[in-house]
């Protein structure tokens, strides 16, 4: 089979181009920011949230998240048609870590930060506790696939970076599912004691 080769000219010179069609795209759907709130919750149908069939994917995104408390992890929890978020949970997390004085790195399996059918909260921040200098945050994101599916288990996954109470660059992966065919129609964050000083969490659709 014979090269088609292009000159330089080849694309410079086109005066129209072909339509592309079908592709997915990420639509905003929700912002809230947090000022010393004890929980940030997306309910499916309440102030304009949308947690159902509309998207097959959705994210979170989180922007300088802020403890009111030193030394305590961001969580999430999951609703599953009841009043409470505790569905029940499997998962899995690893991490890697640098301090500032370059003395310290690595990477671990955090045993400790798993789940294994539990309807405690997901701790998102994996290997150290945040800080809350004010210097010291937390961003990042996390995915949930099909929460309206009454079949399949809800798998999510996250990737958080964090600003640790002693001076570490922590980057903490975890992913897991809620193991219950009910549907998920609520996403809660809180911190694991005291309340979120300040930050961002936007919710997006993805189809």
């Amino acid at each position: 089979m014979a090269l088609v080769k292009l000159n330089n000219r080849g694309v410079r010179s086109a005066t129209t181009f072909g339509s592309i069609t079908g592709l997915g795209s990420m639509v905003f759907i929700k912002k809230q920011t947090a000022s010393s709130s004890a929980t940030i919750s997306f309910v499916d149908g309440t102030s304009d949230v949308v947690l159902d069939d509309t998207y097959k994917e959705y994210l979170f995104t989180f922007n300088n998240i802020h403890p009111e408390t030193d030394n305590v992890n961001f969580t999430v929890n999951f609703r599953d048609g009841g009043s409470s978020y505790d569905a029940t949970k499997t998962s899995s997390s690893f991490g890697a870590y640098h301090d500032e004085g370059d003395s310290a790195s690595g990477v671990n399996y955090e045993t400790s930060f798993d789940l294994a059918q539990s309807t405690s909260a997901q701790i998102l921040g994996i290997g150290g506790s945040i800080g809350n200098g004010n210097d010291e945050s937390l961003s990042g994101y996390l995915h949930l696939f099909n929460p309206s599916s009454t079949t399949f288990v809800k798998h999510y996954l996250s990737n958080i970076h964090l600003y640790n109470k002693d001076n570490y660059a922590i980057n903490s992966f975890i992913a897991g599912y809620c193991n219950v065919t009910a549907a998920i129609d609520g996403v809660q964050f809180a911190m694991s004691s005291d309340d979120i000083d300040a930050g961002d969490i936007c919710l997006y659709g993805i189809n």
